[in-house]
C-alpha cells in the first residue's frame, strides 16, 4: 500500500531547516522554563517549532500569527473560566468559543485555530487566573523571539538557486522553440510531428509559470534578510530576464498554433518562409545571449557570436493568397519578438 501523497511531500526539507528548528525549541524550552520554573515551557517550544520558516519574512508573519492567536486565545479562556468555573465541558466550550471569535473577526485560518488551541490548553494545562494568563503570553513571545533570532542568526535561507534553474531551463526550452519552428518551416511535416511541435511550445507556459514562482520565492526570502544585499542585483536581473522572455513565450505558442492550423505541403514554397526561418534561428541566439548575459543558463552553449543577431527588421516580398494569414502573423509575432529582444 502506497503513503499518500498527502502525508509525504516531494522532497525532503532541507537538513538545516530541522536543526534551527530543533534549536529554536531547546532554546525556548530552556529559557522559558527558567523565567516560569512553575510549568512546563510547552507555549514557548510550540511557539519557537512554528516559527522557524524557509525565510526570515515567512517566520514574522508566522510570529505575528502565532502572538494574535494566543493572546486572543488565552483571553478567552481566562474570561470563561472567570464566568463559568472549571467544568470539564468548559474546554469545549471554550473552543467554539474561540472558533467563532475568529470568525466574526476574519481572522485567517492558521490563526483562527491558534486561537481556539490556545484557549483549550490553557483550560486544559493550568487555570483561568490572570497571572496564569500573563505568564502564558509572556512565555509564547519568548518563544517567538527565539523563533526568529535562530532564523535570522543561523544561516538564513536564500531562494535564488531555484529561481536560476528555472529562468535558465526556460530561457533554453524557448530558444529550442524557436530553433525547432525554424527546421519545421521550410520543410513537409507529419501530422505527429506537427502534434509534437504543439505540445514542446504550450509546455513553455508552465516552465514560465515556474520561473515567476521561484524569483517570487526568492524575491520574498530576501525580505528582512540579513543576506539580502548579496543577492538582490542578481533577482533584479533574473526579474527582468523574465519580463523579457515572457512575452516571447506568448508569440513562440501563438506562432507555432498558426503554423499547425495553416500548414500545408506548399508552405515551404514561399519565399518569405526561408527569411522567417532565419529570423527565428536569430531569435533563438538572441534568447541564448540574454540567458547567457544573465548568468542563469544551465549549460552554456557556444554561440557563435555575442552580438544579437536580430539586426535589422525583416522585410519580405507579399505571399501568395492561400497562405497570407500564414505568413501575415508569423511576421507580427516576429516584430514583437525582436522589440523584446533588440534594445534600443
Amino acid at each position: 500500500m502506497r503513503i499518500p501523497a498527502a502525508i509525504r511531500a516531494s522532497q525532503r526539507s532541507p537538513l538545516l531547516q530541522v536543526v534551527k528548528s530543533a534549536a529554536a525549541t531547546i532554546s525556548a524550552w530552556l529559557i522559558a522554563g527558567w523565567v516560569f520554573p512553575a510549568q512546563l515551557p510547552v507555549f514557548a517550544a510550540i511557539a519557537a517549532l512554528l516559527v522557524v520558516q524557509p525565510s526570515v519574512n515567512q517566520s514574522l508573519s508566522k510570529a505575528l500569527e502565532r502572538s494574535i492567536g494566543v493572546i486572543a486565545g488565552v483571553v478567552i479562556a481566562m474570561a470563561l473560566g472567570l464566568l463559568l468555573g472549571s467544568p470539564s465541558w468548559i474546554v469545549l466550550l471554550a473552543i467554539v468559543v474561540a472558533m467563532l471569535v475568529a470568525w466574526v473577526f476574519r481572522a485567517s485560518p492558521g490563526t483562527g485555530n491558534q486561537v481556539a488551541i490556545s484557549a483549550m490548553l490553557v483550560l486544559a494545562l493550568g487555570s483561568s487566573s490572570p497571572e496564569y494568563a500573563f505568564a502564558r503570553i509572556v512565555e509564547t513571545l519568548i518563544g517567538v523571539a527565539i523563533g526568529i533570532v535562530v532564523n535570522a542568526a543561523i544561516v538564513p535561507p536564500v531562494l535564488v538557486a531555484p529561481a536560476r534553474r528555472d529562468l535558465g531551463l526556460l530561457g533554453g526550452e524557448l530558444a529550442a522553440c524557436l530553433d525547432r519552428l525554424a527546421d519545421a518551416l521550410p520543410s513537409p511535416q507529419t501530422p505527429a510531428r506537427m502534434q509534437e511541435l504543439m505540445l514542446e511550445a504550450r509546455l513553455l507556459r508552465p516552465m514560465k509559470d515556474a520561473a515567476e514562482a521561484s524569483i517570487a520565492a526568492g524575491e520574498e526570502s530576501l525580505t528582512l534578510n540579513p543576506r539580502r544585499s548579496t543577492h538582490r542585483a542578481d533577482l533584479r536581473e533574473m526579474r527582468e530576464l523574465l519580463e523579457r522572455l515572457s512575452p516571447i513565450v506568448t508569440q513562440v505558442i501563438g506562432m507555432t498554433r498558426a503554423y499547425f492550423d495553416h500548414y500545408d505541403d506548399s508552405i515551404g514554397d514561399e519565399p518569405a518562409v526561408a527569411a522567417i526561418a532565419e529570423q527565428l534561428r536569430r531569435a533563438g541566439h538572441d534568447v541564448r545571449l540574454a540567458v547567457q548575459i544573465a548568468d542563469v543558463a544551465q549549460e552554456p552553449e557556444a554561440l557563435t557570436s555575442a552580438i544579437p543577431a536580430l539586426t535589422a527588421p525583416l522585410v519580405i516580398r507579399p505571399p501568395a493568397s492561400q497562405h497570407w494569414i500564414l505568413i501575415g502573423s508569423m511576421m507580427e509575432d516576429l516584430r514583437r519578438i525582436r522589440d523584446q529582444l533588440v534594445e534600443d
